[in-house]
C-alpha cells in the first residue's frame, strides 16, 4: 500500500505527459496532496472547481435514475487533458484523483491504466 505522496510521485513519474495531479476530497474541496503544476496550472483552485463538477455530475445522474458508480472524468482541452478518477472503497471513499496531462505527450489510454493501478496501491 502507498500514502499520498508516494502516489502522487508514482502519478507525475511513471504517467507520460503528466503536468500536475493531486489527491481531492470532493465533499470539501480540499487537496489532500498536489505535486506538479505551475503558474499557470494552479492545483488547489483546480481541486475546487473540479469538485462542483463532480458533485454536478452527481446530481445528473440521480435525476436520471441511473444506478451506477462514476469512474471517470475526461475533460480535453486543446493542448491538455484533465483527468479525473473518482475513488472507492474504505479508506479512500470521497475522493478523487485529478491528473493533468500535456495533450502532445501523452497516452490518454495508459494514463487511465496507470491511475487505476495507482488507486489500488493507495491508502489514506
Amino acid at each position: 500500500m502507498a500514502n499520498v505522496e508516494v502516489s502522487l510521485k508514482e502519478a507525475m513519474t511513471s504517467i507520460d505527459g503528466a503536468l500536475g495531479v493531486a489527491l481531492v476530497d470532493y465533499t470539501s474541496g480540499m487537496a489532500l496532496g498536489t505535486l506538479g503544476g505551475g503558474k499557470d496550472l494552479d492545483l488547489m483552485v483546480a481541486a475546487a472547481g473540479n469538485t462542483d463538477v463532480i458533485r454536478a455530475k452527481v446530481r445528473t445522474m440521480e435525476m436520471l435514475g441511473l444506478q451506477d458508480d462514476l469512474e471517470d472524468l475526461l475533460i480535453t482541452l486543446g493542448t491538455q487533458y484533465h483527468l479525473i478518477r473518482v475513488l472507492r472503497g474504505g479508506s479512500v471513499n470521497g475522493l478523487f484523483l485529478y491528473l493533468v496531462l500535456d495533450k502532445g505527450n501523452s497516452n490518454l489510454a495508459m494514463a487511465r491504466h496507470q491511475l487505476r493501478r495507482i488507486e489500488g496501491e493507495l491508502e489514506v
